[in-house]
């Protein structure tokens, strides 16, 4: 029976060890939940539902762009997307990440945001590398890398200023995926988009909404997360909609 005890209490303390190590829950919601069996706690349950789903989000956010940068690689073409779209994207994710970091937000909340700048940046880049040609993509790259280290300076971007770049991801957001649903709508398919990044995002983006309004209360990142995932599901939707078209004009640039 001692034995048993020991098992239990171990097992109990070995899952508050890896809950304060990830900040999972709060050492009450712990006590209640965990120890006392309290799932009728709505509170700590939606507050440790949002965590761990966050942190699900920043983990799958390391690889959900990968299948977009790897169809530009091997294909050798970017055809059918915007650079201004996937710039406005750009900017957008990298001014959402930093007015959170400056804001003190837990790194569950944003983390996504460093893994899809990173990869964003990539695409970008390919982009202009196999559309205008190195030298363009090395100047943006440069121009990119040392914006994002200004910004990263509280000295030179306070959080009141970067509060402005966070309001304009808004608009930004909208409008870059606006020009990215517009192209698909006139070239009546959807290039090399990959259909496995776009589902992603649109469904990251609705995650986000939930996680949001749990870790951080911050209206303006909520309202962003909204439009995010309103143009995103469109742009997911369109994927669908032109599957037979997109299949014909890939196979078609094959064989040219």
């Amino acid at each position: 029976m001692t034995g048993k005890l020991l098992k239990e209490h171990d097992l109990i303390e070995l899952l508050r060890d890896g809950v304060n190590q990830f900040k999972l829950m709060s050492p009450k919601c712990f006590e209640d939940l965990v120890v006392k069996g309290n799932i009728d706690n709505m509170v700590c349950m939606k507050a440790f539902i949002s965590k761990v789903l966050g942190l699900g989000i920043v983990v799958g956010s390391s690889l959900v762009k990968l299948p977009q940068v790897l169809k530009i690689m091997f294909g050798g073409s970017a055809e059918g997307i915007s650079f201004m779209s996937v710039l406005l994207e750009l900017l957008a994710i990298t001014f959402s990440g930093v007015y959170s970091y400056a804001s003190g937000f837990p790194f569950s909340a944003y983390g996504e945001s460093v893994f899809l700048a990173v990869q964003t940046a990539l695409i970008a880049l390919l982009v202009l590398w196999f559309s205008t040609g190195k030298l363009s993509s090395l100047v943006f790259l440069s121009l990119y890398s040392a914006g994002v280290y200004l910004a990263l300076d509280p000295r030179l971007c306070p959080a009141s200023l970067l509060w402005y770049g966070q309001a304009a991801n808004i608009p930004m957001i909208i409008l870059g995926k606006l020009i990215q649903i517009m192209s698909n709508f006139r070239n009546g398919h959807t290039g090399q988009l990959s259909a496995i990044t776009c589902f992603l995002l649109a469904l990251g983006a609705i995650a986000r909404i939930f996680t949001s309004i749990q870790e951080t209360g911050d209206q303006l990142v909520i309202m962003t997360y909204v439009c995010s995932s309103t143009v995103n599901s469109i742009i997911a939707l369109q994927v669908l909609w032109y599957w037979n078209a997109t299949k014909e004009v890939v196979a078609k640039k094959k064989t040219e």
